[in-house]
């Protein structure tokens, strides 16, 4: 199945009360596997870059000055995610910012039947524990240690790592491990019965003696009620 991991960052937390989103990324996988398809674009917010959101991801209103505004390439990102599932950490707020964005096109919003919220489905893992992109890759022993700031890009594939083992990665892993082992099994059995190589032996004969068959006709008459009678 093809899946969608995608990461959003913005100017702020709200699009109703005009914050835009300033860069996307996307990572296609398929039956949780990365394929090494990748989106990734910055957009002009046609706005101001408030220094709390410049902290986060480190995108300034200089450098997002001769970016393309959303509308002007909004097609590309549509043509990639195409109709398949979207996977999103704590999903609701990327896809608030992507229907807005959708919305000021006068395009149709994406289906929300079609969103993946990890940071549920670590609730139902993990009940209790931290739920942030850091934390779970931490206990799954992703590496992150070149994640200095928020990237959508960067974020959307560490997030990736952490969705197949949410899915029960490293079970996949030993299933896997398990059939090519069963594999080996199966081909070492077929070795094993294969006629040996060389000059073959004749077969020695081995018909029953007087004794032994006089004996067997013993045994077969002192047999009660046989099926056979």
């Amino acid at each position: 199945m093809r899946e969608i991991v995608f990461d959003t960052e913005t100017t702020g937390l709200d699009p109703k009360t005009g914050d835009r989103m300033v860069e996307i990324g996307c990572v296609e996988m398929f039956n949780l596997v990365p394929t090494g398809k990748t989106y990734h674009a910055y957009y002009n917010p046609e706005r101001d870059m408030p220094a709390g959101a410049e902290a986060v991801h480190g995108l300034s209103s200089a450098f997002l000055a001769d970016k393309p505004l959303f509308r002007e390439t909004f097609r590309e990102l549509l043509e990639f995610i195409g109709d398949a599932p979207l996977i999103a950490h704590n999903a609701g707020f990327d896809f608030g910012f992507l229907n807005a964005e959708l919305t000021l096109c006068q395009c149709e919003p994406v289906c929300m039947t079609r969103m993946i919220d990890t940071v549920a489905l670590a609730k139902k893992r993990h009940p209790g524990a931290k739920l942030s992109l850091d934390a779970l890759c931490t206990r799954y022993g992703i590496d992150r240690s070149h994640r200095v700031k928020h990237g959508a890009l960067l974020d959307a594939e560490l997030l990736a790592q952490v969705y197949v083992e949410l899915k029960g990665g490293r079970q996949i892993g030993l299933e896997l491990a398990a059939e090519t082992a069963n594999s080996f099994a199966t081909a070492d059995l077929i070795a094993v019965r294969r006629a040996p190589e060389g000059p073959r032996r004749e077969p020695r004969p081995h018909a029953p003696t007087a004794e032994e068959l006089l004996r067997h006709r013993q045994f077969m008459a002192g047999i009660e009620n046989p099926l056979w009678g």
